[in-house]
């Protein structure tokens, strides 16, 4: 992977979280905030992944092609990879429950306008 490559990936990660913030921070739906928000945890999940990938290093399947005593050195470390599978299904749960809340409080009130949400307020 060449350099432009793998910086352009941190780039557009950063734009993800960057475009999710300000949809969480401008909009008034309650659905396009939840998309907005979704949009933000999307770049923070590839963040987390180009922050464990090391260049020249392979998958973090241990099998015969990677001796014992040289695994440190040869593979990338697989923690950053289970941390951002364990954030994409609390950030589906988290979308979905934001969602269903969203459609409830539209209902209630008329409107996904969280102005006129004024039982959401604290």
């Amino acid at each position: 992977m060449n350099n432009v490559f793998y910086w352009s990936i941190a780039s557009v990660a950063l734009g993800l979280v960057l475009i999710g913030l300000w949809g969480v921070l401008t909009r008034r739906n309650i659905l396009r905030i939840a998309l907005a928000f979704t949009l933000a945890d999307t770049g923070v999940n590839l963040l987390l992944v180009w922050s464990g990938f090391l260049p020249g290093r392979t998958t973090p399947i241990i099998d015969g092609s990677v001796p014992a005593a040289r695994v440190g050195d040869m593979v990338v470390d697989p923690v950053p990879q289970a941390l951002v599978l364990t954030s994409i299904v609390i950030g589906v749960a988290v979308a979905a429950l934001f969602v269903v809340v969203g459609v409830l409080a539209s209902r209630r009130t008329g409107s996904a306008d969280i102005r006129r949400m004024r039982e959401l307020r604290w």
